[in-house]
């Protein structure tokens, strides 16, 4: 399919202001669909999920709000990891699944074998930025382009005070001490997203591609968002990468990258929604999987970040209603906005609604 952009639009809840193209006439039609959790449109039932750490604090402040003010509608979603959840979608123990990366081409037939007369939607719900962080006493504010990321978690670069680091951080107190590298253990979408990033950007320097699976050589292996913070946290000399609302769950030092246009960005939301402006809706029909340009030049733009989907099914799932009625939450204005205060972006109000109608089509 040959993608067509439509035009930009912006606005960010937070301060971001972020554009994005769409795919004409494939993509469900722009327009409203908040819905508020408000008694009218609760559905009684249980919901049981599984997937994405790196949303499982969205997660856990949607479903309390929800279950406040639905008394007879239960949701238990388990931060498993974005493979697990896929996996259990695909298995028909999970109503819905969220994935820090959209299906693969090799994942979507098998899931939408669970949606009988529909298929699987990939639903971006969340915007959330990925930090890298690290733990090394009396140096803060470091900051790293992709190739020298690249070369420290490839093995390459061993110390904390090689000229490769210290080139880039002129001033910093870098000690001689080995670097520990921490990676993910399971399967995840954060690892898939990052080592996209280092793919696209450092391709000389990272050759183990992209995967949810971690493939490069050494490191230490680390399971759960939570884990891997919890290490980091705990251990001199480490550095990772993270989800940007464990790392301030964690008060974690969080490092400047840079991006296509030569700048060294901080991380905030701002910066993390800039990039989305050469995002692209690949997706038809309703499925809003999108495309980012880990490259990006745009003035401010922090590249590394990811999108998280929910997997659901447009038609043929069981708890369809029970489904649809959660999911119209969570990609409401109301729903959307509980995301500031969590270290997440909220999604920009153009493909807000996009979602939200995809929703609305759910049976």
């Amino acid at each position: 399919m040959k993608l067509q952009r439509s035009g930009f639009v912006a606005g960010i809840a937070l301060t971001a202001s972020i554009a994005l193209t769409a795919c004409g006439s494939d993509n469900v039609p722009t327009g409203g669909g908040s819905t508020s959790a408000a008694p009218g449109s609760c559905v009684s039932g249980s919901l049981t999920a599984q997937g994405s750490t790196a949303q499982k604090n969205a997660m856990d402040e949607w479903i309390k709000a929800y279950q406040t003010q639905c008394a007879d509608s239960k949701v238990d979603y388990q931060g498993t990891g974005s493979g697990a959840g896929i996996e259990a979608f695909i298995a028909g123990t999970a109503d819905f699944a969220g994935s820090d990366s959209a299906l693969k081409e090799e994942e979507q037939p098998q899931a939408d074998a669970k949606c009988v007369g529909g298929k699987a939607l990939n639903l971006p719900m969340v915007i959330g930025p990925i930090a890298v962080v690290y733990n090394v006493d009396g140096a803060d504010g470091l900051q790293f382009s992709s190739a020298t990321l690249a070369k420290i978690f490839a093995g390459k670069i061993t110390k904390w005070n090689d000229p490769a680091i210290a080139a880039e951080n002129a001033g910093a107190k870098l000690p001689d001490a080995n670097i520990e590298t921490v990676h993910r253990a399971d399967e995840s979408g954060t690892s898939d997203n990052f080592t996209k990033f280092l793919s696209k950007t450092a391709e000389a320097d990272w050759t183990y591609g992209n995967a949810k699976a971690w493939q490069a050589p050494g490191g230490t292996a680390v399971s759960k968002s939570d884990g891997i913070a919890t290490k980091v946290k705990s251990t001199a000399n480490t550095i990772s990468y993270i989800e940007m609302s464990f790392a301030e769950n964690q008060s974690l030092q969080t490092a400047k990258i840079k991006n296509g246009a030569g700048e060294y960005v901080e991380l905030s939301a701002e910066s993390a929604g800039k990039t989305f402006e050469n995002a692209e809706i690949k997706g038809k029909d309703g499925d809003l999987a999108l495309s980012l340009d880990y490259a990006t030049k745009t003035p401010g733009a922090y590249p590394i970040v990811l999108v998280t989907y929910e997997i659901a099914c447009s038609k043929g799932s069981a708890k369809a209603k029970e489904v649809q009625a959660f999911l119209k939450y969570t990609s409401s204005t109301e729903g959307q906005k509980e995301l500031s205060e969590l270290g997440y972006a909220p999604l920009p109000e153009s493909l807000r609604a996009k979602v939200a109608e995809s929703v609305a089509t759910i049976a």
